[in-house]
């Protein structure tokens, strides 16, 4: 087995399901008492979130990269960001790395492809949904058509996720605003929903679409472990 690398805490929220699933995941592949090899740098999520609204990403890149230098150096084997918004600086942390970073945008259009679906919907926060580092790279290596909501949709979702979901409150009037969001998607054509956020699945679930969801945490979670016993 591998030694998974798992960059957290962008929300801390999250990065416990990434513990979760690739535990649950590496048992029922392996069975009896195994878990996963892993190890786990944790950041202080309110000083990334500050260089984030700034616009300070050169910083927020030396931060990243910090981190898997450090999963590095304790042996890990390939890392895995877990997070969607700060795969912006995936290009800047893979030059400084000399071990792969597993990207969730790919595990995600993977697992989109392979339902043989070509439109999707995408939520996450303003800087996933609106900027093109994330919908590009869907759009251009997988051949993806990507739909996002609307200017003031977009910034409920963002705020929900900045003002909630990272602190863990988990509210029925947000879920049922992502619902009709994501069901204006649909209706705009997208044959699947991308929880582009790693929290945003701690919020509405499978039953709260008619469309399939693509949660990332999960997704990417589940990858990490195949990479982690190929």
């Amino acid at each position: 087995m591998k030694t998974i690398g798992l960059i957290g805490g962008m929300s801390w929220e999250s990065s416990v399901e990434y513990y979760r699933i690739i535990n649950e995941v590496v048992h029922a592949r392996l069975g009896g008492l195994h878990s996963a090899q892993c190890l786990m740098y944790s950041v202080d999520f309110a000083e990334i979130e500050m260089l984030q609204h700034e616009g300070r990403w050169d910083e927020a890149a030396r931060s990243m990269i910090d981190a898997a230098q450090r999963l590095e150096r304790g042996g890990a084997d390939f890392a895995v960001l877990c997070t969607n918004t700060m795969h912006k600086l995936a290009g800047a942390m893979e030059q400084a790395m000399t071990i792969p970073l597993l990207h969730i945008a790919d595990a995600t259009a993977e697992k989109i492809l392979a339902q043989g679906l070509t439109t999707v919907g995408l939520l996450g926060t303003r800087f996933t949904m609106e900027e093109d580092f994330y919908r590009g790279r869907l759009t251009e290596r997988f051949g993806l058509r990507v739909l996002i909501p609307s200017a003031d949709e977009c910034e409920v979702v963002h705020r929900v996720i900045y003002d909630e979901l990272v602190l863990g409150q988990i509210r029925a009037d947000s879920r049922q605003r992502y619902i009709e969001f994501m069901e204006r998607l649909v209706g705009r054509g997208a044959q699947g929903i991308i929880l582009g956020c790693t929290e945003i699945g701690l919020l509405v679930h499978d039953e709260d679409c008619r469309a399939p969801l693509f949660d990332t945490t999960r997704i990417h979670a589940e990858a990490a472990v195949a990479f982690a016993l190929a």
